[in-house]
């Protein structure tokens, strides 16, 4: 077919379906990206809203912008400009959103809603020594109180062997409209959120497991799920956090993650300052059931509590009867495939939402955890009943919980919660030295 009856044809569809027009051969591609069918598509949504008016053909257009000297500009120049106005107006659109924030827990009220209106979703993206990569959409997802939790699974999984690092990004459609689901297969850009080493898979990170398969976890919140026969993937699940989520999943490239603001320091003279009015927010669930939420108000710590460069504040305390919390059932992790599906007893994940004495966020994190048998709880009595712990830790904080479970009732009760944060992120923070 002459090109000069494809461009008409071209001059027609919209600039999703351009641009799935332009993958189909090179001679398409180079007649897809033709400025005076793109100078008509940027002006009509763009130039159109300023000049109330709209252009319904390429010659109208061309009159009209006459002065941009489109036939001036490279191949595929306009194209590239619309791409890129529709990537800004997408992310102001998402920022606008997700502005006001809950006095509660300190995160954006309408974070859910920003992930659905922007049709954002995550993706892996698996590294071969060689250099190959996979890049696979997720298969499943699940929205919690303060985070989100998603799966992926299937049938053909590289080999483990020949693999070297994993990516997590966020995956964002080119085009947004609010009222309108977006184009499952139209265009999309990649947004790096974490990067982790494959090899750090060993003993020390296998937190669980089954008659099927064994469980490992990758900070920050990563899931690795091994067949215990094969030693082949069997499914990955990240836990992601809703502070800054968004920003995180659509803000940064595909090999460089996006930054937080630089945070100015609550300067104050008190010498305390940094040490009390904390909130802590704290969930406890496995795949959609939970098991603990509760809230803590004006966490403090006494000067001189400080544990290998760690604050500690205690939550709640092991010889205070009245603040032991019961869990709701027992705490497990719910995972599938496409052919097989299980529960990984005493492994879940935790979502610690903490605000300073402002109310802003502090130190957020989501992360699967495993409750390991003791002796008997540290630092105090002996309880009727076997005792479990859980502990995580990381450069920024860390929290330590003994649990005791109860035969008579056939429950597990917290009886001490202690919370641990870096001397360093509070001297950042606040701007003080302890």
């Amino acid at each position: 077919m002459p090109s000069e009856i494809l461009l008409k044809i071209f001059s027609y569809l919209d600039a999703v379906s351009l641009l799935c027009a332009g993958c189909v051969s090179r001679r398409f591609y180079h007649l897809a990206s033709d400025n005076l069918i793109w100078i008509r598509i940027y002006s009509t949504v763009f130039l159109s809203k300023r000049l109330n008016c709209k252009f319904s053909s390429v010659d109208e257009t061309a009159a009209s912008v006459s002065s941009l000297s489109v036939e001036d500009k490279e191949a595929g120049y306009w194209k590239k400009e619309y791409i890129t106005k529709q990537i800004s107006s997408v992310k102001a659109a998402l920022v606008q959103i997700l502005k006001p924030v809950s006095p509660y827990t300190g995160l954006p009220i309408k974070t859910k809603e920003a992930l659905r209106i922007s049709g954002l979703g995550w993706a892996i993206v698996l590294k071969e020594k060689s250099g190959r990569e996979h890049i696979i959409q997720h298969a499943d997802l699940s929205l919690n109180d303060t985070s989100v939790t998603v799966s992926w699974y299937g049938k053909n999984w590289p080999c483990l062997a020949a693999l070297s690092t994993l990516d997590v990004c966020g995956v964002t459609p080119v085009f947004m409209d609010r009222y309108k689901p977006p184009a499952k297969y139209g265009p999309q850009w990649l947004s790096l959120i974490a990067k982790y080493d494959l090899s750090h898979l060993n003993n020390s990170t296998m937190i669980g497991c089954d008659k099927l398969v064994r469980i490992f976890c990758l900070n920050p919140g990563l899931l690795v799920g091994l067949w215990q026969k094969e030693d082949g993937l069997a499914f990955i699940m990240a836990n992601l956090h809703f502070h800054h989520l968004v920003e995180r999943s659509i803000l940064g490239s595909a090999t460089l993650p996006y930054v937080l603001p630089t945070h100015s320091p609550f300067l104050d003279d008190n010498p305390e300052y940094g040490l009390q009015g904390y909130q802590l927010h704290i969930d406890m669930h496995g795949s959609g059931i939970f098991y603990l939420c509760s809230t803590f108000h004006n966490l403090l710590s006494k000067e001189g509590c400080i544990e290998n460069g760690y604050v500690k504040f205690m939550a709640i305390n092991f010889k205070n009867n009245k603040e032991h919390l019961p869990l709701i059932g027992k705490p497990g992790l719910a995972w599938k495939t496409n052919v097989f599906d299980g529960f990984i007893e005493s492994c879940s994940v935790i979502d610690i939402t903490l605000l300073d004495e402002y109310r802003k966020p502090f130190w957020c994190v989501s992360t699967p955890v495993s409750m390991q048998a003791v002796s008997c709880p540290l630092d105090g009595p002996n309880f009727v009943g076997h005792t479990y712990c859980v502990d995580y830790m990381d450069a920024e904080g860390g929290v330590h919980a003994e649990l005791v479970w109860i035969e008579e009732t056939e429950e597990f009760f917290i009886v001490s919660l202690v919370l641990y944060l870096s001397v360093e992120k509070i001297n950042y923070w606040f701007g003080t030295k302890y």
